[in-house]
């Protein structure tokens, strides 16, 4: 029996290099920065004094005002994408068709700011001041909730939360409901926004972040021989997810089709990739066998790549191992070198960014590649984008404990 067939037709984005699909892809292929000091509090005390902040968002074009105050920021994020998802697609919701139509949009911390604000509240005034919007305006999955409430998706309502894999696993997920016929339409992504004392801290603690706090714009650089760590981000990526025969029938524009899912674990640290890559190469070897397709077919890999001195290697030895001779003729890229890491956002963008390069043949480049690292000798489309052909693209997404998914997107044919 044949698998259902799985296609892009709308992708919403809201990152630090622009509000909007247009602006950011834009400035992606421009190799702009979103990167800068930290603006959201006093990093007096903190090693890392840089993130890269959404600037300009405005929740009052997509949210009631009275509404904006009763849920953390990375939903106005989520409903943001998910708005512009849907207006990309042109798909205008059917109450008919509520069943089949679903959402699943994780967050990997979700509402840290306001549990910490809340914690304030708590200690000067006391447990009597905590708002009753507390809870459902902080846990992962009420960015799910608000978007199926907000489009009357009454199918499968879900969220993932697998740290940095965060947003590719919902993809896949919704992928995989549409193809057991469980839905027929999907929004699907991840929405962080974590740019916070704690968090800031927390990865600080772990000696994760960059600290090349004097060149914000030059800091997050993967696979360069000077990289020091990660740049956190924030936003939102989502997709539009559509059975095939659904979005012929309505005329819908389509980006690309959704081929291939692979899920895998290293099974080995908390934190920590596995020195040789074997969890990242397996779970691109598993992609690639839901998509029915060999090494030599890929073509551009959107890769994990986020700065760190050990991710980087790890993945880049990964690719070598999985592609072997074909790894050296992938253009492969890190979009995190501009965006900064979105953390559980970072699957949604990079899976909208995919389907973007395939429908218009263009890879973005990596930027800050300035000193090669000699381990590291893949084609990282160093610092400029590459107009190029691609048939079949790659999202590599991998998160702490060790989880891994990733997406394979094609040419609609």
């Amino acid at each position: 029996m044949s698998k259902r067939r799985v296609v892009v037709t709308g992708i919403g984005m809201v990152t630090p290099l622009g509000i909007g699909n247009d602006e950011t892809w834009q400035n992606l292929l421009a190799g702009r920065s979103g990167v800068g000091l930290i603006t959201r509090f006093d990093t007096t005390a903190y090693p890392a004094k840089i993130a890269a902040e959404v600037k300009d968002f405005h929740p009052e074009k997509w949210i009631e005002k009275k509404e904006i105050k009763k849920s953390d920021t990375f939903i106005h994020y989520a409903i943001a994408a998910a708005q512009m998802c849907i207006d990309d697609s042109g798909l205008k919701p059917d109450p008919a068709e509520a069943e089949r139509f679903g959402v699943i949009i994780g967050a990997g911390i979700g509402g840290l700011p306001l549990i910490e604000e809340t914690h304030k509240v708590v200690l000067e005034r006391g447990p009597s001041r905590i708002s009753p919007f507390f809870i459902p305006g902080l846990i992962a999955n009420l960015a799910a909730g608000h978007v199926s409430i907000r489009f009357g998706a009454k199918g499968p309502n879900s969220a993932t939360c697998t740290a940095c894999a965060t947003g590719a696993h919902a993809i896949g997920d919704a992928m995989k409901v549409i193809q057991r016929e469980d839905a027929d339409i999907m929004i699907a992504g991840g929405a962080e926004s974590v740019i916070s004392p704690l968090a800031v801290g927390g990865f600080s603690a772990m000696r994760a972040l960059s600290t090349r706090n004097d060149e914000p714009e030059r800091a997050s650089r993967p696979w360069d021989k000077d990289r020091d760590g990660f740049v956190m981000g924030e936003g939102s990526g989502i997709v539009l997810l559509e059975e095939r025969e659904h979005a012929l029938a309505r005329d819908a524009r389509i980006y690309c089709e959704l081929t291939g899912y692979g899920m895998s674990s290293d099974a080995y640290h908390i934190s920590a990739p596995c020195a040789d890559g074997e969890g990242s190469a397996r779970v691109m070897r598993n992609a690639l066998r839901d998509a029915g397709l060999k090494p030599e077919d890929i073509d551009y890999i959107n890769a994990h790549g986020t700065s760190t001195p050990a991710g980087d290697l790890a993945e880049t030895i990964a690719v070598k191992t999985m592609f072997g001779e074909h790894a050296h003729k992938i253009a492969m890229s890190s979009t995190k070198s501009m965006t900064g890491h979105l953390l559980g956002a970072a699957g949604g963008l990079e899976a909208a960014i995919c389907a973007r390069a395939v429908r218009d043949g263009v890879a973005p480049p990596t930027i800050n590649y300035e000193t090669p690292d000699p381990e590291c000798d893949l084609d990282y489309v160093p610092n400029a984008a590459r107009e190029m052909n691609i048939r079949h693209a790659m999202s590599n997404s991998f998160g702490f404990g060790g989880t891994n998914a990733c997406l394979i997107f094609s040419r609609h044919e």
